[in-house]
């Protein structure tokens, strides 16, 4: 089977070798995503806001490979601060509550960058729509 992949611009990408998301077969796995604005910097804002570029990063990958959103079955939301998970979950709603994916909240002592509050990762299923 071919591997297709492709890259959001996040400076850890190539500074760590890896890729945002990897098509295989029917199957789009999304790396760990982070509230990274276009230009390298942590998205400014509240953990919503960081949730929100965090989806749109993840299906922007998604439709990249040649999904969407409604191919999303799974996704992990890794928080640094329990009392964050009401916001993040509503952005999870907003963007993924068609699709309905098992998904996953945990809390985690950091992330990649100390301002970072919320980190996402997602699998998609080519055709597993709802």
């Amino acid at each position: 089977m071919m591997r297709d992949r492709t890259t959001s611009g996040s400076p850890y990408e190539a500074e760590f070798g890896f890729s945002r998301a990897v098509r295989v077969g029917d199957r789009i796995i999304v790396a760990g995503t982070g509230p990274v604005e276009p230009d390298g910097t942590t998205t400014p804002g509240d953990v919503a806001e960081q949730a929100r570029r965090c989806c749109e990063i993840i299906i922007e990958a998604v439709t990249a490979l040649g999904g969407s959103a409604q191919d999303i079955v799974r996704t992990r939301m890794l928080l640094t601060d329990s009392a964050d998970q009401d916001a993040v979950g509503a952005v999870h709603a907003r963007y993924f509550s068609t699709a309905k994916p098992a998904a996953t909240m945990a809390g985690v002592a950091w992330l990649c960058r100390p301002e970072w509050k919320v980190e996402i990762e997602a699998e998609a299923v080519l055709g597993a729509n709802p």
